[in-house]
């Protein structure tokens, strides 16, 4: 299998899906990838598997403000010069580029820089989705080190970061990133093609060109944005939040869905029953364009199809939902005592202020 020009922007809609309302838009590194398939050809696409177990895979993304990623796009010398730090720090050659991310920019990314390396693209990826963290990836679950890590620019920097956890290289990355202006081209977790045969989230390439294509799941809810409120959460992080209140037309005509969001869309609820959850991949994709719309894109009045989907295996362990389900996102007790109201959030009211965004 190949990525080519003529499958990139089915794969780059649902890489958007697979983003949850976050990752970045995808439309935004499309053009990066379809400008390199166009000068250094398709990229073949790899099972884990039919590589040398020992041999080494490079996961690739950018890290950083999606609204700078937007805005800086990059150069073509950063995936050769993340490849050079790379090999040099592991005395191997790369054999293949991984997505670390697949959900929203990432996996355009990660296309683009596989051409311009002249290097197969693993059907697999870190996530299986977006998350904001760099540690909330399976690699981290499976207890693979998440150095040494490597950032440059399109500048010719390069930062190294190594004997560290994953909540410190997520300390350290984003204090470098800062420095770096906002947005980095970065690889972490190293792994070997057996190793990501055994951990990685599997087939989420072709899973992300067959959304898509249009072959995911019949929509939960079919309607339109009624009411949009951005607020700060009540916990010591305040971290941004959004609610939205979804109402249903057609044969979905009065039903109320209330979906919450921080970087991405974390819940949906109707009558104050979840209908999905943080791991689960919530997207509304706008009934025009079809393409998922990212949280900070979210607007009243906006026709929309509520589709949700599940995430990896590993999300649903233990271990996985401390590290990305409700509680890491302040959802904690969703559909128990306490629920998630909240001061500020949508879920916390049944009948939200209508008509417009407050």
């Amino acid at each position: 299998m190949h990525v080519d020009a003529g499958a990139l922007t089915d794969f780059a809609r649902g890489c958007a899906v697979l983003g949850s309302g976050g990752g970045g838009p995808a439309d935004v590194t499309l053009p990066v990838a379809g400008q390199a398939i166009e000068e250094c050809g398709p990229v073949p696409v790899v099972d884990p598997a039919a590589l040398p177990a020992d041999a080494l895979v490079m996961p690739v993304g950018l890290v950083g403000s999606p609204a700078v990623s937007a805005e800086r796009i990059g150069g073509r010398d950063e995936p050769a010069r993340l490849r050079a730090r790379f090999e040099t720090l592991h005395r191997a050659p790369v054999a293949a580029v991984m997505s670390s991310e697949i959900g929203g920019l990432n996996g355009c990314v990660a296309v683009a820089w596989a051409a311009r390396l002249g290097l197969p693209l693993l059907d697999a990826d870190s996530m299986g989705r977006a998350f904001p963290r760099m540690d909330q990836n399976v690699l981290e679950l499976a207890g693979l080190r998440p150095g040494p890590a490597v950032l440059a620019d399109e500048h010719g920097h390069t930062v190294v970061i190594d004997d560290v956890d994953g909540a410190h290289l997520e300390q350290f990355a984003r204090a470098a990133v800062v420095a770096f202006g906002g947005r980095a081209a970065s690889t972490d977790y190293p792994l070997t093609a057996g190793q990501a045969a055994r951990y990685a989230v599997a087939g989420t390439v072709t899973r992300a060109l067959a959304l898509g294509r249009g072959e995911g799941p019949a929509p939960l809810l079919t309607g339109k944005v009624s009411s949009v409120r951005r607020y700060a959460t009540a916990g010591a992080d305040g971290d941004d939040a959004t609610g939205v209140l979804l109402e249903g037309a057609g044969p979905d005509g009065g039903r109320l869905v209330l979906v919450e969001a921080r970087s991405e869309f974390v819940a949906a609820l109707e009558d104050g029953t979840p209908l999905a959850v943080v791991p689960d991949v919530i997207a509304l994709v706008d009934a025009t364009t079809g393409w998922a719309v990212p949280v900070e894109e979210v607007r009243y009045g906006l026709r929309v199809h509520l589709v949700t989907l599940p995430s990896a295996p590993a999300w649903y362990t233990p271990s996985g939902l401390r590290l990305a389900g409700p509680s890491a996102f302040g959802l904690a007790g969703l559909g128990g005592p306490g629920g998630v109201a909240q001061e500020g959030s949508l879920i916390a009211h049944s009948r939200p202020p209508q008509g417009g965004t407050p």
